[in-house]
């Protein structure tokens, strides 16, 4: 059978249900909790968290992927209880949003040493919660092009994946050249990855989506919700019909079966404010309208909400 690990264990990929493949519980920089003007205390956190997922739940979404990472805020005790609260599914991730996030024990480590912390995550547990991780977290460090840590933790991705048969999560698919020479010098089908915010507002023109699905990479519509109609927009903001178009260009390009979707959105932000009355249910409340009112059937809805994600997220050593 095939199984996808969650918080509260592992559960057959029929029953993900609707995924938002990219979400973030809370996500915050190494020491946001030490930020007085943003922080805000475990219970704040808690009664913020609770409704949105509760709303999701009763919109008909299954399954949330935290993508959050090692230094950045990740807090599996609490996925745990939050899962139990309201019955989604949560999975949890290992590795990193970037080497830039990477504390000083990690960012000094061989690939050798981060692929026994990723394949421990995975197959022992995150810490001491019990809870195996689901999917590994890579991405490029500021600036654009993968630095050398960078290129230590993907080939660690990419060797921890082939060991466990999770799949690997990249944040940002600029510089997808070098990542994708990492993985297939190690031998990890690029099916295997799942190339993300190739839709975000900063990058959008240097991602080369089109390329990386010719080479067989999955990729992910994963800002959807940055918009510059909001009225305090993020800096990766993009016009909502902008990114809304690209979606559908692509997808018209005969990659339906290649593509994820989801709204980065946090539950919680940690250590800064967030974007006002952004959530992943914006993926209910607005971008199913939108892709129906587009012409897009049910079918194709049902593929990369539901089909896509569980056969992403499936163990396959």
């Amino acid at each position: 059978m095939s199984r996808v690990n969650t918080v509260l264990g592992p559960v057959p990929a029929e029953e993900l249900g609707f995924v938002a493949i990219h979400e973030h519980i809370g996500y915050g920089m190494p020491g946001s909790e030490l930020d007085t003007t943003w922080w805000k205390s475990p219970e704040e956190r808690y009664q913020e968290t609770v409704p949105k997922l509760r709303a999701f739940r009763e919109h008909g979404g299954g399954t949330f992927v935290d993508v959050t990472g090692i230094c950045n805020g990740r807090d599996v005790d609490y996925y745990k209880s939050l899962s139990a609260k309201t019955g989604v599914h949560i999975v949890a991730c290992t590795g990193f949003v970037g080497g830039d996030t990477a504390l000083p024990y990690f960012a000094r480590a061989g690939v050798e040493e981060l692929t026994r912390q990723f394949v421990h995550e995975i197959t022992v547990g995150i810490g001491d919660t019990g809870s195996l991780a689901g999917v590994i977290k890579v991405g490029v460090s500021r600036g654009g092009r993968m630095t050398d840590l960078d290129k230590r933790i993907y080939r660690a991705a990419a060797r921890a994946a082939l060991t466990t048969g999770v799949p690997v999560l990249t944040h940002l698919a600029i510089d997808a050249e070098n990542a994708i020479a990492v993985f297939e010098e190690e031998g990890l089908p690029l099916h295997r990855v799942l190339f993300g915010h190739v839709d975000d507002g900063v990058n959008a023109g240097r991602t080369r989506d089109t390329w990386i699905a010719e080479q067989g990479g999955r990729i992910g519509f994963d800002t959807f919700g940055y918009e510059t109609e909001l009225p305090d927009p993020p800096f990766w903001a993009r016009p909502r019909q902008e990114r809304l178009d690209h979606f559908l260009r692509f997808v018209g390009e005969g990659r339906l079966t290649q593509v994820l979707a989801s709204a980065d959105a946090n539950c919680s932000p940690l250590g800064w404010p967030g974007v006002r009355g952004h959530t992943v249910n914006y993926l209910f409340d607005d971008l199913l309208p939108d892709l129906r009112a587009a012409g897009l059937d049910e079918a194709a809805i049902r593929t990369v909400f539901v089909d896509n994600p569980a056969g992403f997220l499936t163990l396959q050593k």
